[in-house]
């Protein structure tokens, strides 16, 4: 009798773990379009559509290391899908968009195009001002001390500093208490008039709005000195589908 109850319960243990297997394979294969869309990952620049990234990519971390602004990561398990392919988180670290994409040039498989030449050609995505009530501008609240913090505490962090990054940080400090009109001034593609400006807006402070020519480097987000970016990337959207649908009444 003891017997038949050690088999019966290993049966058990057998059939009952080989289906909880089957389930999750079944759930990560059935489930991961679902997943792959839901995340949508800020790509380097010139990165062409995920599905397309994630079959093309060879997780060489060429991009990542000639990147002056240590701006790209190599994914984990920790952030969702793709593991070991390059992103940019632009609450660390944005794309500050350097003219000759060097990124671009160093992919060796084309999960990077490499018709992306200059700062213009980048679509990373398109800047939104999601959180319109917490923006200093608007708000008329002056940059607060210590606004510089995440930025110094970051570029401190890595091992090699470059001239990129001490220009950038020289050119981001001695703000505080002034005006701010931070995610305009940083922003770094040659004309920034054509990708978001300081405007007036209806309750006496200024407002950024966004044009047709912001490439969603994520400058704007990165730089922005509310504890929750008031302004946010949507990655692999166009200026047209974002902001027509706005207008349409769309959200």
């Amino acid at each position: 009798m003891a017997k038949k109850v050690k088999t019966d319960r290993r049966e058990f243990v057998k059939y009952s773990t080989l289906g909880t297997l089957s389930l999750v394979l079944g759930g990560g294969i059935l489930g991961s379009p679902y997943l792959n869309a839901s995340e949508n990952k800020l790509r380097p620049p010139g990165a062409v559509s995920e599905e397309n990234f994630l079959a093309l990519c060879i997780k060489c971390g060429q991009c990542l290391q000639v990147c002056p602004y240590h701006s790209i990561v190599l994914n984990n398990m920790g952030h969702g899908y793709g593991e070991g392919t390059p992103f940019i988180d632009a609450n660390v670290r944005a794309c500050y968009a350097c003219n000759a994409v060097p990124c671009v040039l160093a992919c060796p498989s084309g999960a990077l195009d490499h018709q992306t030449e200059k700062a213009e050609d980048i679509k990373m995505g398109i800047a939104v001002l999601e959180f319109a009530d917490t923006c200093l501008g608007i708000t008329q609240t002056p940059v607060p001390e210590g606004y510089d913090h995440k930025m110094l505490a970051f570029t401190s962090s890595v091992r090699n500093e470059t001239p990129e990054e001490v220009a950038l940080v020289k050119k981001f400090m001695g703000r505080e208490g002034s005006e701010c009109s931070l995610c305009a001034d940083m922003c770094p593609i040659p004309n920034p008039l054509g990708a978001i400006a300081m405007v007036p807006d209806a309750k006496g402070g200024k407002r950024p709005e966004i044009y047709d020519g912001c490439i969603g480097c994520g400058v704007c987000q990165d730089v922005c000195p509310t504890s929750t970016p008031s302004i946010v990337i949507k990655p692999r959207m166009t200026y047209a589908e974002y902001y027509d649908k706005t207008d349409e009444g769309i959200s």
